[in-house]
């Protein structure tokens, strides 16, 4: 408690201002654990940019936090481009106080002299990945907190790429917000230096989307369509991108077409969460749509549910949904003649199908860390010597092509509807066209367990947990011998059997991977961006009718049952 007390009482001194010195007095006399939480550490960058609970402290997001964060950011953009002038674009989503940091961070930027494009309202985050290449910006930031709870927001920084940094910028960024005084951030902005991003950046940002998934336009009129901004930033964008790829037939849920930060109608906004669909499902349901596509507050990802052969709607995983846009990226690359150059991009706990379908198409699979930001970073380094197609993670994001260097909900829902239509105009669905790719490669199953362990003691139960599997790894897993596992913390790959290691070329990072004989895989990884340990599981069999796949399945969701048990 001494080190959060001591940290507390540096935010009782005049460069705080009134209203903040305050809430910590406060917070001093009334909540002494909540002071402890909010200040016994700083906020740190993760795999998705700095990400917490709003409120003061230097464990929290607020004006001071972000002040110190883009302070640091304007001093390595003079350090980094000190003989031109500098520019950064920001967008922000529709939570609760994220116009208002938005603001504050333009402020601070100009107060810099460095030139600011600000959205004038919200919008996805795809969006200022692309406004951020289109403008030539020297860096990015957006003001989101993805699809956490309400209480949250967030601030993610781009580089001129277009893409999350990465190193060695990430950790040159931090080294500057580390000796970042409250008293230097300049928060007096300069209005000349101020110019607001409208209707123009969009009509060409939903142009490019248009122009990346033009294949075909069979069936575009046919196709019915359900869609929920669940309250978020997407409703600014994807109606009229929808509209501008030729769909017309698309229904909104109009209850959560209302932007709001409280996210008054489901208990998340997450699309992984079945709940946060429900009311797009019901719709469908009642005017008996083909497709339902959900998106989270900043428009980065998107949760699908299409009709199964009853006719019945299916939620799809994130590794289903990549499975099947990845798929037609590469029949459309295919059909119009590959190069040799091809790329797509996948995530070390994402489906390992992304490597099966790389040989079926004879292109190569990258893969990276968990974060879109590796993925960007695969394209930045292979810029101009090899074409990118598109690549997903797990966790409900994708992007296609390369005009935009984050996860974007926007295309890809284009896409995914361009896919419906064009199997529903061929007899066939989106879901039966992944049960072909099941049968042409392996039908992979895929589930996730996240465990929530808030606040400090919460930190160090994760960290034993990990501890624990290092010291103590699994011997087997549902009867199969664990032959491999991948450290990413030491960077080591073992083979179990042989004793062999290889050192793996991706950056440190705390993850575990077992591999068994039979080919099933499972993960444990800490969250960058909550309070939590998540375990991965995967597991694999052939398929070799398309009316085996209800029998498969059920005996691949009895071996993730057995798996979820055995790691208790």
């Amino acid at each position: 408690m001494n080190n959060a007390m001591e940290r507390a009482n540096l935010w009782l001194s005049e460069q705080y201002d009134v209203e903040t010195r305050k809430s910590v007095q406060d917070l001093m006399n009334q909540d002494p654990a909540e002071l402890e939480d909010a200040f016994y550490k700083d906020l740190e960058f993760g795999t998705g940019g700095m990400r917490g609970i709003m409120g003061v402290g230097t464990n929290r997001i607020n004006k001071y936090t972000l002040g110190a964060a883009t302070q640091g950011l304007a001093n390595y953009l003079k350090l980094t481009f000190p003989e031109k002038e500098k520019s950064v674009a920001i967008a922000y989503d529709v939570r609760n106080n994220s116009e208002s940091f938005a603001r504050i961070v333009a402020d601070i930027l100009t107060g810099n002299d460095i030139k600011v494009y600000l959205f004038e309202g919200f919008r996805p985050t795809p969006e200022l990945s692309f406004a951020v290449r289109n403008l030539n910006c020297d860096a990015g930031i957006v003001l989101t907190a993805s699809h956490n709870p309400p209480e949250y927001n967030g601030y993610k920084v781009y580089w001129n790429d277009g893409g999350q940094i990465v190193p060695p910028q990430d950790e040159a960024i931090i080294n500057e917000v580390n000796n970042v005084k409250a008293s230097e951030i300049q928060f007096q902005g300069k209005e000349d230096l101020l110019q607001f991003l409208g209707k123009e950046m969009d009509q060409a940002f939903i142009q490019a989307c248009v122009n990346q998934i033009g294949f075909t336009q069979k069936g575009k009129e046919e196709i019915k369509i359900v869609f929920t901004s669940i309250h978020g930033t997407s409703i600014a964008i994807i109606p009229d991108a929808l509209k501008a790829a030729g769909f017309t037939n698309v229904h909104i849920v109009e209850e959560q077409a209302i932007p709001n930060g409280n996210f008054p109608t489901v208990k998340s906004p997450n699309p992984e969460e079945p709940a946060a669909l429900k009311m797009a499902m019901d719709l469908a349901d009642e005017i008996g749509a083909d497709i339902v596509i959900g998106t989270d507050p900043d428009a980065d990802r998107l949760g699908i549910a299409v009709r199964n052969f009853d006719g019945k709607l299916v939620l799809l995983n994130g590794n289903q949904t990549n499975t099947v846009l990845v798929d037609y990226l590469l029949q459309q690359r295919q059909n119009d003649g590959m190069d040799g150059t091809e790329f797509i991009g996948s995530t070390i706990v994402t489906s390992d199908i992304f490597f099966d379908l790389a040989e079926y198409y004879n292109v190569e699979c990258k893969v990276g860390l968990t974060g879109f930001k590796w993925i960007a970073d695969m394209i930045r380094k292979a810029e101009g010597k090899q074409t990118f197609i598109g690549g997903g993670e797990e966790s409900f994001g994708f992007m296609v092509g390369d005009f935009v260097r984050d996860k974007d909900s926007v295309t890809s829902t284009l896409l995914a509807c361009e896919i419906a239509a064009n199997a529903k105009a061929n007899d066939s669905s989106f879901y039966e066209e992944l049960l072909h790719i099941y049968c042409k490669t392996q039908f992979y199953k895929e589930d996730l367990i996240s465990i929530t362990k808030k606040g400090k003691d919460g930190a160090a139960e994760i960290s034993q947990m990990m501890a624990e599997f290092r010291q103590n790894p699994p011997k087997s897993f549902d009867g199969s011998k664990v032959v491999r596992l991948d450290d990413y913390q030491i960077s080591v790959s073992k083979n179990l059997s042989s004793g062999e290691e290889n050192s793996i070329d991706i950056p440190k990072s705390n993850v575990l991977i077992f591999y068994t004989e039979d080919g099933s895989k499972i993960a444990a990884r800490p969250s960058g961006t909550e309070p939590k340990i998540k375990f991965y599981f995967s597991v694999k069999t052939n398929l070799d009718e398309i009316s085996d796949f209800e029998i498969k399945e059920d005996e691949l969701t009895a071996k993730i049952e057995r798996l979820k048990i055995e790691l208790n």
